[in-house]
């Protein structure tokens, strides 16, 4: 058998799905001549903009950049300062945490549920103090973050929410309020419970901007916060051929603060209001990921298809999968299996030919740029960081694999 018979994501593969679109898309900029700031780049902001049911989407460099911009803009606009906190999950990719300390303010670690490897919301008003002025969540693994309890306590402390939707693309909040005020609550519910059993979570916002305005409960999760920063990191959901990220909100003025913030701090040629960065997605990203925002929703159906797999196939009880309930909230950015013999199964998995990745080996309060952090103590966090390995689930995985796959899992540790 070979050493690596099927790879925990194939972008090649991925993108020989839609090549032909792509390089079309591609040429077409070459022979525009225009690489920057151009027709492609608006056409994907206003696309995915309504994609996500809100009014602006800037695009940028990355998802860091998406981040930090937010934050920065909220500093100029006069909402946020130096040394001002913003609570944010112990569990997370470290960009999350590096937009906040890259604009000097302090981030306030809390604790995951381990069940869904969210932020607690039971342990998020006990952080707050006078000097809090925001609360990140981040759909970690591409699962739902949010709830009504962190929105009621965003509310009612004022506190901005930012979304680090990094890894969720595509995700639908379920069960969310509905598109119009006049549904009354019991309408609201009984409407809520007929679509559940009928429609996908993954429900794209172009599918429910098609229904009539109070005909649908289904929200992008953009919907519900402040700001929410993206990554199109080519291994994402939604991915480009390089770096590129963007901010989507229905604030204007947060909007327009972000896009002069990426370029330079202008919004007019050579007058610069802010001491800004560069901070632009180029003409070819834009491109392709139009292109692929055609088929995100159609990919995460497939994701799913795979993830509802394991988890009825895989029947292993040194493995610990996500639930139902997990997998009727998540667009399976990453799949977690957690397992204290982790090294031991990541191992066997490499000799019988499926690669995997860990997400992530070290937490945020272990690393070395947060030195003065690696004396806290957050074991939910430290036992989800020492015992998860994601194995592959996405849209180019074929059936024999899956198959294969669940056969090897559920031969772990004979």
């Amino acid at each position: 058998m070979d050493a690596t018979k099927i790879k925990y994501l194939d972008l090649k593969k991925v993108t020989e799905r839609h090549a032909e679109e792509i390089h079309e898309a591609v040429a077409r900029v070459i022979d525009s001549g225009w690489y920057l700031q151009g027709e492609a780049v608006a056409r994907f902001e206003e696309e995915y903009a309504r994609y996500c049911g809100v009014r602006h989407c800037i695009a940028c460099g990355n998802g860091l950049d998406a981040l930090t911009l937010i934050l920065r803009a909220y500093m100029e606009m006069g909402v946020m300062a130096e040394g001002d906190e913003v609570i944010v999950p112990a569990n997370t990719y470290i960009a999350s945490i590096l937009s906040i300390t890259e604009n000097g303010l302090v981030p306030v670690l809390v604790e995951p549920r381990q069940d869904t490897f969210q932020i607690d919301d039971t342990l998020i008003e006990q952080a707050i103090t006078p000097r809090t002025r925001a609360v990140m969540i981040v759909h970690l693994y591409g699962r739902m973050a949010y709830t009504e309890r962190i929105g009621e306590i965003c509310r009612r402390h004022g506190l901005k929410l930012v979304e680090d939707c990094a890894q969720s693309h595509g995700l639908a909040n379920e069960g969310r309020r509905a598109k119009s005020e006049e549904l009354g609550n019991e309408e609201r519910r009984m409407k809520n419970e007929e679509l559940a059993a009928a429609v996908p979570t993954c429900l794209s916002q172009s599918e429910v901007g098609t229904a009539p305005a109070n005909s649908s409960l289904f929200v992008l999760h953009s919907s519900f916060s402040s700001a929410s920063g993206h990554s199109f990191y080519p291994g994402k959901n939604l991915g480009a051929l390089g770096d590129a990220g963007a901010v989507t909100t229905d604030d204007d003025k947060l909007a327009a603060t972000v896009r002069a913030l990426a370029n330079y701090g202008s919004s007019r040629k050579y007058v610069f209001r802010y001491r800004g960065r560069n901070s632009r997605m180029d003409e070819i990203q834009a491109a392709v990921l139009s292109v692929r925002l055609r088929y995100l929703d159609e990919d995460n159906a497939e994701r799913r298809r795979i993830a509802l797999r394991y988890i009825e196939e895989v029947n292993n009880t040194l493995l610990t999968l996500p639930s139902h309930d997990y997998w009727r909230h998540s667009v399976f950015h990453i799949f977690p299996v957690l397992t204290p013999r982790r090294d031991e199964l990541q191992e066997y998995l490499k000799d019988n030919g499926v690669q995997t990745v860990i997400h992530y080996p070290i937490p945020p309060h272990h690393q070395q740029c947060y030195a003065s952090w690696n004396g806290l103590s957050l074991p939910v966090t430290e036992r989800i960081h020492r015992e998860e390995l994601s194995i592959p689930c996405n849209q180019v995985l074929t059936d024999n694999e899956v198959t294969t796959i669940i056969n090897i899992l559920n031969k772990f540790g004979e």
